[in-house]
């Protein structure tokens, strides 16, 4: 076993509390820091990762689906969509104007990984030339608490995707 995979933390679980992490979002005076917990520490959350802003799935699918659902989300008491990648902030932001985003989701970048890696989630695309990245998941948390989880296989795009994570609600 790698000293990596040892230090390597466990996968978050139903029933965990969301670690603590930081993020940042574009406010209307520049990046903001924020924790994970102070995001979504309150209230019922949809966060939804994937591997980078700007990407095929991300783009053409995966970010879309869930602007285009946000009513619905919101229909079901869902009180905020965050969208994370282990992108910077300034990736991030552009990547919601180009996608129409506005004010329906809330684009968190985790620009060191630290987010990812806390929840056991990241993923070595350093074969593909982008480094260690999050692996594409949707969490419902409600309190600060994971309700559910949904981690797709490699390449795979269902069980995180808006439709999927609103069925389960």
């Amino acid at each position: 076993m790698s000293s990596e995979t040892a230090d390597a933390p466990e996968q978050i679980e139903k029933g965990q509390a969301l670690p603590e992490a930081q993020l940042t979002i574009m406010g209307d005076d520049g990046p903001q820091t924020i924790t994970s917990r102070e995001l979504c520490g309150h209230g019922t959350s949809v966060i939804f990762a994937v591997p980078g802003a700007f990407t095929p799935t991300c783009s053409a699918q995966h970010l879309p689906g869930f602007v285009e659902n946000a009513q619905a989300f919101s229909d079901k008491d869902v009180d905020r969509l965050v969208c994370v990648a282990v992108n910077d902030v300034f990736v991030m932001d552009a990547w919601a104007k180009q996608g129409h985003v506005n004010d329906k989701i809330i684009m968190a970048a985790d620009g060191n990984g630290d987010f990812s890696r806390a929840l056991g989630l990241e993923m070595d695309a350093t074969a593909f030339g982008m480094g260690h990245r999050c692996q594409r998941f949707a969490l419902i948390v409600q309190d600060g608490m994971v309700e559910n989880i949904f981690i797709e296989g490699p390449g795979e795009f269902r069980v995180s995707s808006a439709e999927y994570v609103l069925d389960q609600l």
